[in-house]
């Protein structure tokens, strides 16, 4: 929460007014005072401390899959903050793939779906993600996305700022 200027979020305007102004306004009007009067060094410890929590049993040989919360988890907006914790887990010790794997093949194989999910390969089915960088040699390159195809159609660049573009009229519609 320290690395965010929690007063202009730009992605804000994805998610549903009550978002922000109860659960989100909430949190910071109760909880933030609390968590802010523990010195920044204690809470980068702590935070420190999360990442080798995760690290640990990763390097022992427990799989992970990426599973951001979404409301009332404060400031994680669904979709967009997948790419904060796939950073997170490289922050940890995953390496990019091992990271990227937390979001494809490893649900597919948790699901007992790997056959015919979780990676690009003939028969699978595949939807799929164009990054304009490569995410093995940086994870923050998931956000540069240039299209999706999805059940066989392509979004180009256009068609999904368009899609953005409703989901943010609509978050301003739900109260």
């Amino acid at each position: 929460m320290d690395q965010r200027d929690l007063k202009h979020q730009p992605l804000d305007k994805y998610v549903p007014a009550y978002w922000r102004d109860v659960t989100w306004r909430r949190f910071t009007d109760e909880m933030m005072p609390d968590l802010r009067r523990d010195p920044l060094a204690l809470r980068q410890e702590y935070f420190a401390r999360n990442l080798q929590m995760v690290g640990a049993p990763h390097h022992a040989g427990v799989p992970f899959m990426a599973g951001m919360d979404t409301a009332p988890g404060v400031y994680i907006v669904p979709g967009f903050s997948l790419h904060d914790e796939l950073a997170n887990f490289v922050e940890s010790g995953f390496t990019p793939l091992e990271s990227l794997q937390t979001a494809t093949s490893n649900p597919a194989k948790f699901l007992g779906l790997d056959a015919s999910f979780g990676s690009v390969d003939v028969g699978k089915i595949a939807d799929l993600v164009l990054l304009r960088g490569n995410p093995l040699d940086d994870i923050r390159n998931t956000q540069k996305i240039s299209a999706v195809i999805q059940n066989g159609r392509l979004f180009d660049r256009a068609a999904l700022d368009g899609i953005l573009m409703n989901v943010e009229l609509t978050a301003k519609r739900l109260k």
